[in-house]
């Protein structure tokens, strides 16, 4: 029988280990585990990637990986509870295996060294559907939960469906296709109905967990108090945002691979992680209980409304308060190779373009220029070809231009912008880029901000490439005619733009001492 009695009763803070730190829901849920007393250790395998989030000097940031099961011995030592906010969505035909291996090490672990709880957040699943006939995704999820369940752990398993938040891959799905397609062409599941959430009663939920008494092991459904269809969900977002009334056509015929490929085509989401999610969007996922109320209250209203947690996510993004994105986490798939300047650099072929430029103004307005590039600014060269760019890399099924930025006018390690990642940033001299765009090599781009000392700057610009094969060499003499269009112009531009008098200054997120409350 379940009783009251708590993971620790002695009224001080939990010691927990929170992976996925640098993706959506860990990023958040740092802060808010910090805001309640708690202490947390954040697991990375770049722990680089933290450095600029406001919250990582109140927390342990560690290097690991869940699939190495040396790295989580070191991490697990000392940790009360642990949580489990990883996948391998995204990662090709073999991600299933990956989630088993990693939940299974994780597992063993957290009992080996004593862990008093996994707090693990999974995906609704529908309740008259087998497990073996879900979708991919979905059954992973459940198999992961199971595998938690089965460690040998106290665990409690949080079961979302769509998770409604600023910056959230289904709200990022559902702002573009409401947004841009006044009239739309849609596939049947918009007629399926779900159980959304808000991102801010899920991070309550995940936080609240963490006290659970020891005897609680189970799975908890968790959603807001409405019960949509996606075409509900789309016609709600049309009303709050104060768009007209959209015209939403059901296609039968619109299989979850052409799903993925439409939702790819509108929206910022890659096809690797649109069709997971079309897939699972085919499920009626309802909860089949409120279970977590009794150990995690809710207030006065509540889980939040659809509509509230939606305006919410809205006046975020309007304001440029999103603090973390579903592009937050590394690309399945991404380089992750070292910088050519590395000290580790073990040699082969680097190609390289090197632009400089004198710059009537200061370094610090010459940097606010350089730090401000991407998203809605664009890259200051020939617009189309830098969308030609993005287009082509959308259809091989990479990211393309339309992530944008976190934040109009502050940058930070780890940050995607656009279809490359900060790798490096040195606030006023250097900004790093990593490419996460498909090309057959790695490549990168440096823009420096330098003192000339009497007033005025130097701008200096890198693009490097380290092709592999012979299509990586290949592909570099292929595109290098157009490098003094597209970098030279870029330098020229930024040259120009730094030079201009400042106008209004962008939205930007500001860093409070303790984190605010996430939407």
């Amino acid at each position: 029988m379940e009783t009251a009695r708590e993971t620790r009763d002695d009224g001080e803070g939990l010691h927990c280990l929170v992976t996925g730190a640098t993706g959506y829901i860990g990023g958040r849920l740092v802060p808010e585990l910090l805001a309640a007393g708690h202490r947390v250790r954040a697991l990375a395998r770049t722990p680089a990637k933290l450095r600029d989030y406001p919250w990582a000097t109140d927390a342990e940031v560690v290097r690991g990986d869940v699939t190495d099961p040396e790295s989580l011995e070191t991490a697990m030592r000392g940790i009360d509870v642990a949580y489990y906010l990883v996948h391998a969505l995204g990662t090709g035909p073999g991600f299933e295996e990956t989630d088993r291996r990693a939940a299974r090490v994780f597992g063993e672990r957290a009992r080996a060294a004593g862990v008093r709880r996994i707090v693990y957040l999974g995906g609704l699943t529908p309740g008259d559907v087998p497990e073996e006939e879900l979708s991919p995704h979905l059954r992973s999820r459940a198999e992961v939960g199971r595998i938690l369940l089965d460690s040998g752990v106290p665990t409690t398993v949080l079961r979302a469906a769509v998770i409604i938040g600023s910056g959230s891959a289904s709200f990022e799905m559902l702002r573009y296709l409401t947004e841009r397609l006044p009239v739309m062409v849609t596939p049947s599941w918009v007629s399926t109905r779900i159980q959304p959430i808000g991102v801010r009663d899920v991070l309550r939920y995940l936080v609240g967990s963490a006290r659970m008494p020891a005897d609680v092991h189970r799975s908890f459904d968790i959603g807001g108090p409405d019960v949509l269809t996606y075409r509900m969900m789309m016609e709600r977002y049309a009303e709050i945002g104060g768009l007209p009334k959209r015209l939403i056509l059901p296609v039968p015929m619109l299989t979850p691979r052409l799903s993925s490929h439409w939702i790819g085509l509108v929206t910022p989401v890659p096809r690797a992680l649109a069709r997971p999610l079309a897939e699972s969007l085919r499920y009626e996922v309802v909860c089949g209980e409120h279970d977590i109320a009794r150990y995690v209250p809710d207030g006065p209203g509540q889980p939040f409304p659809f509509d509230k947690a939606l305006a919410l996510a809205l006046q975020r993004v309007r304001e440029a308060q999103v603090t973390t994105r579903w592009s937050s986490a590394s690309l399945p798939g991404a380089p992750s190779d070292p910088l050519p300047t590395d000290p580790d650099w073990a040699g082969g072929s680097l190609y390289e373009d090197v632009r400089e430029r004198d710059v009537d103004a200061s370094p610090a307005a010459l940097w606010r220029v350089v730090e401000g590039i991407g998203g809605d600014n664009g890259w200051y060269s020939f617009p189309l070809a830098w969308a030609v760019r993005g287009w082509l890399d959308r259809a091989m099924g990479g990211v393309g231009l339309r992530r944008g930025r976190r934040d109009a006018a502050r940058l930070r390690v780890g940050d995607s912008l656009d279809f490359w990642r900060v790798e490096e940033i040195e606030p006023g001299r250097l900004l790093r880029l990593r490419a996460e765009m498909r090309v057959p090599g790695l490549a990168w781009l440096e823009m420096y901000a330098e003192d000339r000392g009497d007033g005025r700057s130097r701008y200096r610009q890198r693009a490097l490439f380290h092709p592999r094969g012979l299509l990586g060499h290949a592909y570099w003499w292929s595109v290098s005619p157009f490098h003094a269009v597209v970098f030279g112009g870029m330098a020229r531009n930024i040259a120009r733009a730094a030079a201009r008098p400042p106008g209004p200054a962008p939205a930007r997120t500001t860093a409070a001492p303790r984190p605010q409350r996430q939407h």
